[in-house]
């Protein structure tokens, strides 16, 4: 689905994506992972449109997508996540859900003074699916509640139910488990293989805790120093030398570091 080629991103003498090339298959759950600085979310923001590329290319389904925007991208059904998590806090967490689809009817002021039954059905019909995601992620109990007031794990799954409320083709998750309680991180891992297996997302994931790589993630790609350094099963990697010489920071070359 996903196609990186020899994509690099630099920022001065910085060279924070140094020739990294990449795929990701549809229906997969990949992992990347690397030590700090190796380039995962510079890689993650070039793809989903926050950062141009200095040079490389990316393609979704054969379609040249390098450079576009995250509204442009969002339109092709290419999401992201962040680590920390990007709530309207004063909204309700349905609210929160109800403001992703794109192009309402309400926004168009001819429509919303003009055909104000269209725009209510369009509203019942949003409402509707925002009550089905809050019930597949266990939150409906919460559904009147400031998102601001949730936990942190909460605000993950309300990210993650973000993404269910469009058509999406690949959501980009940035350590999804950062922060959460191992409770809640497991109910997210959860939700994430249920959307995989029982409605097809493709899924890649910046992601520390290998325990929770292994659980979800089939391959894992390992980036070092802006580049793939490997890929492989879980338990592969883990047990790759080079894989872990990167993480012990033993032999790298004197260059210009980038943050993760």
């Amino acid at each position: 689905m996903i196609r990186v080629e020899n994509l690099h991103k630099r920022f001065g003498g910085l060279r924070a994506v140094d020739g990294a090339s990449l795929r990701i298959a549809a229906g997969s759950i990949t992992g990347l992972i690397g030590p700090n600085g190796a380039g995962k979310t510079t890689l993650f923001n070039v793809i989903a449109g926050a950062f141009r590329p200095t040079s490389g290319r990316v393609f979704l389904n054969d379609e040249d997508i390098t450079g576009l925007k995250p509204h442009e991208l969002f339109h092709r059904g290419v999401l992201r996540t962040f680590q920390i998590a990007h709530e309207f806090t004063t909204l309700t967490v349905e609210e929160n859900l109800m403001m992703v689809p794109g192009d309402q009817r309400g926004e168009n002021l001819i429509d919303a003074w003009f055909r104000r039954r269209q725009v209510r059905a369009e509203e019942r019909t949003i409402r509707a699916k925002a009550a089905e995601v809050l019930d597949f992620l266990g939150l409906t109990h919460l559904s009147r509640e400031p998102a601001g007031t949730l936990s942190g794990g909460q605000k993950k799954l309300l990210e993650l139910g973000r993404t269910m409320m469009v058509d999406a083709k690949i959501v980009f998750l940035d350590e999804v488990g950062a922060g959460v309680n191992r409770t809640l991180l497991r109910t997210i891992g959860d939700a994430i293989l249920r959307l995989n297996r029982e409605r097809g997302y493709t899924f890649c994931m910046i992601e520390h805790d290998m325990e929770f790589i292994s659980r979800l993630c089939d391959p894992v790609i390992v980036m070092a120093e802006g580049a793939v350094l490997t890929e492989g099963s879980a338990e592969a990697v883990k047990s790759d030398p080079r894989v872990i010489e990167a993480y012990l920071g033993t032999g790298r070359k004197n260059r210009p570091r980038a943050s993760s």
